[in-house]
Parts: structure tokens; C-alpha cells; sequence
């Protein structure tokens, strides 16, 4: 798994798939656009929601919980990286949320 910063996830949105595993509570208050929200406790729930052939970049609020995910979603099969710094450096650098 490779933490990313937030350009680099930027620049890949197009190409990769930006899975949001924070809670409800969080995303309620922003969100990057197109990505797509299943809970870290939900993930095995929920693995057939991701296309296998994608790569995922892994969002949370600080980093912490998008590595754990990346992890377990490279052990996994899925080809997938951590978004350093999380929403909390994505809207400090005043990109794109919804």
C-alpha cells in the first residue's frame, strides 16, 4: 500500500476509484465529488460495490483509517493507496468537495 498525498489523488480521480470509509456523521459535512461512501465497518459487506480491476485510493478524516483500509483491500486482491492527511488536508487545500 502507498500513501499518496492529495495532488497525486487529485490528479487520479479520473482513474481510480476515491472510497470514503468514514462514518455518516462525517460525511454528512463534505465529501470529494464521485467517491463513493462505505464505512471502514461495513467494507466486508460491502467489497462487491469496488471493481477489482480499479485502483482505490482510501479516504478518511486523517489518514489513519484510509491505511488500515488500503491494507486490507491490497490483501485482498484490490490494488489500492492511502490518501495522506485525509479530508482534513483535502479541504485545507481547497479542493473540490460536495
Amino acid at each position: 500500500m502507498a500513501e499518496i498525498t492529495i495532488t497525486e489523488a487529485e490528479q487520479r480521480r479520473s482513474t481510480a476509484r476515491i472510497l470514503d470509509v468514514r462514518e455518516d456523521f462525517e460525511v454528512a459535512e463534505d465529501m470529494i465529488p464521485g467517491a463513493l461512501h462505505i464505512p471502514m465497518g461495513q467494507l466486508q459487506a460491502r467489497l462487491s460495490e469496488l471493481d477489482p480491476a480499479v485502483p482505490v485510493i482510501a479516504v478518511c478524516r486523517s489518514g489513519n483509517r484510509s491505511a488500515r483500509v488500503a491494507e486490507a483491500l491490497n490483501d485482498a486482491g484490490f490494488s489500492a493507496d492511502t490518501m495522506a492527511g485525509g479530508m482534513i488536508a483535502w479541504t485545507r487545500a481547497c479542493l473540490p468537495t460536495t
